[in-house]
């Protein structure tokens, strides 16, 4: 399973309280757990459902939600406090005490969810009520910043007339047409060693490049998102599926046909004619511990950001999930920061699972039952 890069501490120093919550004493003069306390007091009137553009949110008690005494919250924090950087205006009053709190134990940051947040099940507005997850990540390859043998596909910088030709060529064309190519010539980021690592990137829309550099140094970039050619996005599993060449078009499933068919490959790629152009990015040592910046505008934390239909689910909303498979299960804390092409609906999610090649295992097979639960502050009170 993939989990948190910065994990919280074994032990941790006392949180500074949450204002207006006392917790009170046993009869022994111990006193409560602050968790344990506003537990007990999960009794209150339920506020009304709300309604969003795509989704129905049900208000809930906080015992609905499956295994959130089993969470190790400080991993959600971190991408909590990646939000309070372009926090959403629901939530951008909580940001100072989201901070104060990241060292706090999951205890009293469990006490504090229930005193602030509200928890609504979040339900399609016709149809069934469970949702789909799956998974998506940052490639990890190898490139040359000068074509070279085994290295002779390229990734593009925007062209200078992308927005005056909409939509621009597609990938056949710009494979085929010498206007296309004479276009991208000089658009040269690096030079990778397999079309279908290109094609990967473009799908997860960023990459991380282990790039030799002319004067044979190497280190360690980000290609991230910078705009496409306007053609619209076709699935490479959905074409194979169409065509009854794989059963199972899982990224895996799909490499194992083209060992199988290496005469396609060409056919394959040009069944997608949706082209991502990318800028260069440093990577800094802070900045490789986390994701690229997903929708909202701030890096995503493998294992607890999410990609959401924002018109069902908030950018910067924190997300109680629930999904159960053959794979992995996740009960957990998790951040509503990205979105996505194919993520649409109201119980829809994209799981960021990191970097590399076990990340990319993981998001390559993970499609399986979701249920979602946003965390939603209580209506304005004086705590």
């Amino acid at each position: 399973m993939i989990v948190g890069i910065l994990a919280g501490c074994a032990s941790h120093p006392p949180a500074p309280p949450v204002p207006g919550v006392a917790a009170p004493s046993n009869p022994d003069g111990s006193l409560f757990g602050l968790d344990e306390f506003l537990m007990s007091d999960d009794t209150g009137v339920l506020p009304p459902v709300m309604i969003q553009a795509k989704s129905r949110w049900v208000p809930v008690r906080w015992a609905e939600l499956p295994g959130l005494r089993g969470d190790s919250l400080n991993e959600a924090w971190n991408a909590w406090i990646k939000s309070c950087e372009r926090p959403n205006p629901a939530h951008a009053h909580l940001c100072d005490e989201v901070r104060r709190l990241s060292l706090a134990s999951a205890e009293e940051q469990r006490g504090w969810l229930r005193a602030r947040l509200q928890p609504y099940r979040v339900e399609p507005l016709s149809g069934p009520p469970d949702g789909l997850l799956t998974g998506y990540f940052e490639p990890l390859f190898n490139a040359s910043r000068v074509q070279r043998p085994g290295f002779n596909v390229p990734l593009y910088r925007m062209p200078a007339d992308l927005k005056t030709r909409r939509p621009w060529f597609t990938r056949k064309e710009i494979d085929t047409l010498p206007e296309a190519r004479a276009a991208l010539r000089g658009r040269e980021i690096a030079w990778l060693a397999d079309p279908i690592e290109v094609l990967i990137m473009q799908i997860q829309g960023t990459g991380r490049i282990r790039m030799t550099e002319s004067d044979g140094s190497v280190r360690i970039v980000r290609m991230a998102y910078a705009g496409t050619n306007g053609q619209a996005y076709q699935s490479v599993g959905r074409w194979l599926l169409d065509r009854n060449e794989v059963q199972d078009a899982s990224w895996p499933g799909i490499k194992t046909w083209l060992v199988q068919n290496p005469q396609r490959t060409q056919e394959l790629l040009w069944s997608n004619p949706r082209v991502v152009f990318f800028q260069e990015e440093p990577l800094s040592a802070v900045d490789a511990a986390f994701g690229p910046r997903g929708a909202q505008g701030v890096q995503l934390t493998p294992g607890r950001s999410i990609a959401v239909d924002r018109e069902s689910i908030p950018y910067g909303t924190p997300v109680w999930m629930d999904s159960r498979g053959p794979l992995v299960d996740l009960q957990r804390l998790v951040m509503a920061q990205d979105t996505g092409s194919a993520i649409t609906g109201a119980v829809r999610a994209d799981y960021f699972a990191g970097w590399g090649a076990e990340a990319g295992e993981l998001a390559g097979r993970l499609k399986q039952p979701l249920r979602l639960w946003v965390l939603w502050p209580k209506a304005h009170r004086d705590y």
